[in-house]
């Protein structure tokens, strides 16, 4: 991990190198992109985990109508993704699709000072933590939905993965909302929609019971609300590996494991 860190520094952070002003040349190679200031607003928000046009619009203080063209052309350039709710259809999120756009407004651009002053050491050692969760995390969720969608085999959910998004629950106990990382419908013989997994992504975390468990609590408040989840997987995805336990539960039948192996070797 110092290799990692001390090449962060020594490119994606560094003035002297091309990777510092490369997310900079990739909004200046979009010719749609005509008022830049407040494109980079848009992705700056989005960048501090502000998902929703409505948050959107309060972190820019600026009226939701300010920014709807704005975030329709980021998507038209591919540099933002849309993504509708799985359960809540009426609930868009937005997100930075290009990594690099992500970690410049997340880490470098708030930075910018400190880092022409050649003190990249210093500002990593704060950001790290941020780059994991604004940048990696939310990128890991997203090769994990590209996989199911174009990768995964019919046999690992018992049909054929169509519809891969995000979703919400609610919990109305806990006065809160689940998020679920990897939500898949698909067919099942001649059966469309059909709620095939929900799934959990941790890129840096070992996974063990206590998030099977939680997806477990997921589809009991699902089939509370009349959601049909007799088909459905449990899955769980992660860059860090498994506990034995969760591994025995997978020798069950009872959910879905996915690590890198799997991810980049195919099924």
């Amino acid at each position: 991990m110092a290799d990692f860190d001390s090449w962060v520094c020594r490119t994606a952070l560094s003035p002297s190198s091309p990777l510092y002003r490369e997310a900079r040349y990739l909004l200046a190679d979009e010719s749609d992109l005509r008022d830049r200031a407040l494109y980079h607003s848009v992705l700056a928000a989005l960048a501090t985990g502000n998902a929703t046009a409505g948050r959107i619009a309060g972190f820019l203080e600026r009226p939701i109508s300010d920014i709807t063209h704005p975030l329709t052309v980021l998507q038209d350039c591919g540099l933002v993704r849309r993504e509708e709710d799985a359960f809540r259809r009426n609930r868009s999120t937005y997100r930075v699709a290009e990594p690099l756009i992500a970690f410049d407004h997340a880490i470098s651009r708030p930075k910018r000072p400190l880092l022409d002053r050649r003190l990249a050491h210093q500002v990593w050692t704060t950001a790290r933590p941020r780059f994991l969760s604004a940048v990696v995390g939310p990128h890991f969720e997203q090769v994990c939905r590209d996989w199911v969608a174009n990768f995964a085999s019919p046999e690992t959910f018992g049909g054929m993965p169509i519809d891969v998004t995000y979703g919400t629950v609610a919990d109305p106990a806990a006065r809160t909302g689940m998020e679920l990382d990897v939500v898949v419908r698909g067919a099942v013989g001649q059966d469309n929609g059909v709620l095939l997994s929900v799934g959990e992504a941790k890129w840096d975390r070992t996974m063990g019971m206590s998030h099977l468990d939680r997806l477990r609590h997921a589809l009991i408040l699902l089939a509370a609300r009349g959601v049909d989840t007799t088909a459905t997987r449990p899955a769980c995805y992660s860059g860090a590996g498994f506990t034995p336990e969760l591994r025995a539960a997978e020798a069950r039948g009872e959910v879905v494991l996915v690590d890198l192996r799997r991810l980049y070797e195919g099924e």
